[in-house]
């Protein structure tokens, strides 16, 4: 099958964390017509910090570049790839580099967008946000040595880090509730649906008659939102 859209966010290349082998499967498995790459595709943040661009990074960057040869390709700025926004609107061949974008389902209408602006130390208070990112970095290395234990001993993962990422978020809780400000912004913007990312929770369902999407991630989930030829969108890994 050839899917209509593909939606993905957070794959965060640049970081040890980052599933870049099995996010070049995914793409190769599923093929599409148009892929948007809702934010946080690049960590620039983690890059600045000294992580180390690996091979694997690269090859998901090669990849991309050979699928924008036949595939429409939307790249939407996030927080961690936040350099993008020098080069709004700009288009290489088949790619465009916007800040969010509006997408039609049999008269449905989404606004896709990566989610941060919702987020006060994202948006206003950007080193605090740098900071907290620190501090999840540390939690995915002990989530990488600690699955590497279990693995060894035959015993399946178990991402400490989406836990500890869940107590602070709900401890911070942002400025009201995420998904709710998320709805809201859909309808601010004349949309039925909205489809964004940044949380690393992937989810879909109706909030006050909001249909409210979330592609999760790609460094501890390895989740995205299909859409087939006649609108339906499917959970991938949710």
């Amino acid at each position: 099958m050839i899917y209509d859209y593909i939606i993905v966010s957070d794959v965060h290349l640049g970081t040890q964390s980052c599933q870049a082998k099995d996010f070049i499967k995914f793409l190769e498995d599923h093929p599409t017509k148009q892929l948007i790459l809702n934010g946080d595709i690049i960590d620039g943040w983690a890059l600045e910090r000294g992580s180390k661009w690996r091979k694997q990074h690269s090859k998901v960057i090669l990849k991309l570049l050979e699928l924008s040869k036949k595939t429409k390709i939307i790249l939407i700025r996030g927080n961690h790839d936040d350099f993008l926004k020098d080069y709004f609107h700009i288009n290489l061949d088949n790619i465009t580099i916007c800040e969010n974008y509006t997408l039609t389902l049999d008269g449905r209408k989404y606004f896709i967008f990566h989610g941060d602006v919702l987020d006060v130390f994202s948006s206003t208070l950007s080193w605090v946000a740098k900071l907290g990112s620190i501090g999840y970095d540390f939690a995915l290395f002990l989530n990488y040595w600690y699955n590497r234990y279990r693995s060894w001993r035959g015993l399946p993962f178990y991402s400490i880090s989406k836990i500890i990422k869940y107590k602070v978020k709900q401890a911070v809780s942002f400025i009201g509730d995420f998904e709710v400000q998320a709805s809201k912004l859909a309808k601010q913007n004349k949309c039925d649906g909205v489809i964004c990312g940044h949380i690393h929770t992937p989810d879909n369902k109706m909030i006050n008659n909001t249909h409210y999407l979330n592609s999760g991630d790609w460094v501890e989930s390895k989740t995205a939102i299909l859409i087939d030829n006649k609108g339906n969108i499917i959970n991938f890994g949710f």
